[in-house]
C-alpha cells in the first residue's frame, strides 16, 4: 500500500530521516539495583499520568515495556520543566537536557538513568531525543500557530519524535515505517490538542490554527467565553475528520513493525482516538470537562484491537 502524503509531510521526513543517522547500540554501566529503582520510578510515573499508555505499553515484552516506560517518563519530565510556575524554565530545561543525553547521568537522577540505559540498549538516535526537547521549548515563545502546517511543525517535535523513538524500542523491518510513525504522532497530538482547549487557554496557549477558526467564522473571543455557537461545532467537526483521516492514514504503518510490538502501538493509537468519539458525544463541548474514555472502554476496545494489529496491512 502506498502511503498518502500532504505537502506539510516533507519537511517533516527530511527531519526525521537526517535524525536517523547516528542510531547505534552501546552497553551501559548501571548496576542492576539502581536500574531496577529507576524502571519502577517510571512505571510509577507512567501509571499516574497516563493510563493510555500505562495500559497500551503492559502489551509489550518486558524489556520493551521498561524501555517504552521509560521514555514516557523522559518526555513527561520535560514536558513538566516548561510548565512548572515561575522560575527559569529555560535554564532548568537546558540543565535537564544535558542530564538526559549524557552517557552516565547522575546516580540520583532516576528518570535519566532509566531513559539512557533505554536509548543506548535500543538504539535510539540522540538526535530524536533533541528534536523533541527544542519542540517542547517552543511552548516557552510560541503560543500562537497560523496554519495547520505549523502546527504540524510544532506537533512533530513533541508528539512524533515520542513515536519515532519507539519505533526502535519496537523495531521495525525498514525506513519505510518513518513517515507513518510521524503521521501518527501528529494525530495524537491534534486529539491532545482538540481535548485540551480549555486547559491550554488556562495558561495562555491556543493551539488551533487561527486561519482555520477565521475561516469558520471564529476567533479567540469564542474560545475565551467558550461560546458552543453552530460556526463552533462545524469548526470542531472539521477538525475530528481531519484528526481520523490521520488515524487511518498511519495504521498501516503497524504492519512494518516488529510483530510483538505490534498490538502494544495499535492499543495507543486506537485508544487515544477513541477520545475523538467522546468528543463528539459531548457536541464538542471541550469547554466544561476532559473528554475522557473509562478504563472499561478502554479493556473493551482491546479484542477488535488485537485483531486489526494482526490483520493490518503493510
Amino acid at each position: 500500500m502506498q502511503i498518502q502524503t500532504h505537502a506539510w509531510e516533507q519537511s517533516l521526513l527530511l527531519r526525521a530521516t537526517e535524525a536517523i543517522a547516528d542510531a547505534s547500540v552501546a552497553e551501559t554501566g548501571f548496576d542492576s539495583s539502581t536500574l531496577a529503582r529507576a524502571h519502577a520510578h517510571c512505571e510509577a510515573m507512567t501509571a499516574v499520568h497516563s493510563k493510555s499508555f500505562h495500559m497500551a505499553s503492559a502489551l509489550l515484552p518486558l524489556d520493551k515495556r521498561r524501555a517504552a516506560r521509560a521514555l514516557y517518563a523522559f518526555c513527561r519530565t520535560t514536558d513538566d520543566i516548561v510548565d512548572e510556575p515561575g522560575g527559569d524554565h529555560a535554564g532548568r530545561l537546558a540543565a535537564w537536557r544535558t542530564r538526559a543525553l549524557m552517557a552516565d547521568p547522575p546516580q540520583g537522577d532516576l528518570v535519566a538513568i532509566a531513559w539512557t540505559h533505554a536509548r543506548l540498549q535500543f538504539g535510539i538516535p540522540m538526535r530524536y531525543a533533541e528534536q523533541l526537547i527544542e519542540g517542547v521549548a517552543r511552548d516557552l515563545s510560541t503560543r500562537r500557530y497560523r496554519t495547520f502546517d505549523e502546527l504540524a511543525s510544532y506537533s512533530y517535535g513533541v508528539a512524533s519524535t515520542v513515536g519515532l523513538m519507539s519505533m526502535h524500542i519496537i523495531g521495525f523491518s525498514s525506513q519505510a515505517a518513518i513517515p507513518y510513525a510521524i503521521k501518527l504522532g501528529v494525530a495524537l497530538q491534534l486529539t491532545n490538542i482538540l481535548r485540551d482547549v480549555a486547559e491550554d487557554w488556562q495558561k495562555s496557549r491556543l493551539y488551533l490554527p487561527e486561519e482555520e477558526l477565521e475561516a469558520f467564522g471564529l476567533s479567540e473571543a469564542d474560545v475565551a467565553d467558550k461560546r458552543l455557537t453552530p460556526q463552533w461545532r462545524e469548526f470542531m467537526r472539521f477538525q475530528v475528520e481531519r484528526n481520523r483521516r490521520l488515524y487511518d492514514e498511519a495504521m498501516p504503518g503497524i504492519g512494518l513493525l516488529h510483530s510483538d510490538g505490534r498490538f502494544a502501538i495499535a492499543a495507543a493509537a486506537d485508544l487515544y482516538r477513541a477520545i475523538l468519539t467522546e468528543i463528539e458525544r459531548r457536541q464538542y463541548d471541550v469547554f466544561s470537562g476532559r473528554a475522557t474514555v473509562s478504563r472499561w472502554g478502554k479493556l473493551g476496545r482491546l479484542p477488535r484491537i488485537w485483531w486489526r494489529s494482526r490483520t493490518v496491512h503493510r
